[in-house]
């Protein structure tokens, strides 16, 4: 199971309630481009629509630009795939005050590409600050640790 592509910023910025793991609809040369390494996931979120859920935003550039069809839009729609229980949950929980559903990471699993997919709520700043410093302090532990 190798990570394609990672949302780094996504455990600093939101609080992750519950993990989902879906499939994602892609073209062939996106997921060419996905395996070497390319995309974004910054700033993207997923919306339930009439009983589907879709990634919005999701950036995937084209594996060989002059070979892509002109049409293509490398942060169109792309449709997650879920169970009808998932997509209820995620509809109940989206609709919830605060919450966000965001994508945190593409990976494959075997020969299929997917999106580990978190409801979340957005952190405040104190919150943050709270997290550096619980961050550098577990760094200055373990850099006493090694010097022993």
């Amino acid at each position: 199971m190798a990570t394609l592509v990672d949302y780094k910023k996504a455990r600093f910025n939101y609080e992750i309630l519950e993990t989902f793991e879906a499939g994602i609809e892609l073209l062939g040369y996106e997921v060419k481009s996905l395996k070497k390494g390319h995309g974004s996931l910054e700033g993207s979120h997923v919306v339930v629509r009439g009983g589907e859920a879709f990634a919005v935003n999701v950036l995937v550039p084209p594996y060989q630009e002059k070979n892509t069809p002109k049409e293509y839009d490398p942060r169109r729609n792309r449709k997650l795939l879920l169970n009808k229980k998932e997509l209820q949950k995620l509809a109940s929980m989206e609709e919830g005050k605060g919450l966000t559903v965001v994508p945190i990471s593409i990976y494959n699993k075997g020969p299929l590409v997917k999106v580990s997919v978190a409801v979340v709520r957005g952190k405040k700043r104190f919150d943050k600050r709270a997290t550096t410093m619980k961050r550098e302090g577990d760094r200055e532990a373990e850099r006493a640790m090694k010097d022993r």
